[in-house]
Parts: C-alpha cells; structure tokens; sequence
C-alpha cells in the first residue's frame, strides 16, 4: 500500500478528534525528545543554540503552527464548541505563539508547551487532565488552565 492511500484510509477512518490526537501526540513527541537536554541546558546558550538547530526548533515551530490553525478554526463562526471554550482555547493559542517565541529565542517554556499539549491530548483522548507542572522558578505553568 502507497503513503498516500494509507494516508487516505486513515483520513477515510479516524474521526477529526482522533486525527486531532493523533498531530498532538506526534507534535508533543517531538517537542519532549529535547525537554532533558533543554532544561539541563538553562542558562547556556551555546547548548541551547545547538539543541534547537537540532530539531528543537523545528518541533517547537511545528506546534505553533498547529495551535495557528487552530485559532483560525476556533475563530472561525461556523465552529460549534461553545464560546467560552473557544474563547480560552483562543487564549491559549495566542499564549503558545507568544511562548514558542520566548523557546526559539533561547527562553523557557518547552516544559509549559509540552503539558498544555498532553492536557488538549488528554480532553481530545477522554482521559483525565495531567497534574500542572511547576517552573523552574517555582510558578505554575500555564498548563493548569486547560
């Protein structure tokens, strides 16, 4: 079978909130491959420079986008959820492209964008939210208010 009839069967076959789960899981997998070396890197921007030329970046962009487009969606009139859902899922989006930015300038927050993303996973895959992580200041992140 062809990549792309195997693609087309899974579109043919999944839902679009397993499709939805299955993006976040790939994004959030890619993003938590550099979470060790990212934060054991704090405060060294050569090893952070270099993490994210090798492949930290690029997973970080990618979520961006994702959570892009699903602003767009959510945005968008015809979107059925209800508005107060909407209005803080918008929030959160406009708070993951802020927090990309701050990672991909050298930043913290890779550990925020994870647990955001495994919260959306977990609501879009019917399980329970994971416990909110804590900063490395000793702040919540953002991750509690999905």
């Amino acid at each position: 079978m062809s990549i792309s009839a195997y693609k087309r069967t899974i579109r043919e076959s999944a839902s679009p909130k397993q499709i939805e789960a299955r993006v976040f899981a790939r994004v959030t997998g890619s993003m938590e491959q550099h979470s060790a070396d990212w934060s054991a890197a704090r405060g060294d921007n050569v090893a952070r420079s270099a993490i994210l030329a090798h492949g930290l970046r690029d997973a970080v962009a990618e979520n961006r986008v994702l959570w892009s487009r699903l602003g767009s969606d959510l945005a968008d009139s015809n979107n059925r959820l209800p508005a107060a859902l909407r209005a803080n899922l918008l929030s959160i989006a406009l708070w993951v492209d802020r927090t990309s930015g701050v990672v991909i300038g050298g930043g913290e927050g890779l550990q925020a964008l994870i647990d955001v993303n495994k919260n959306i996973l977990g609501g879009l895959s019917g399980l329970a939210p994971a416990p909110a992580a804590v900063d490395q200041d000793g702040t919540q992140s953002h991750a509690q208010a999905v």
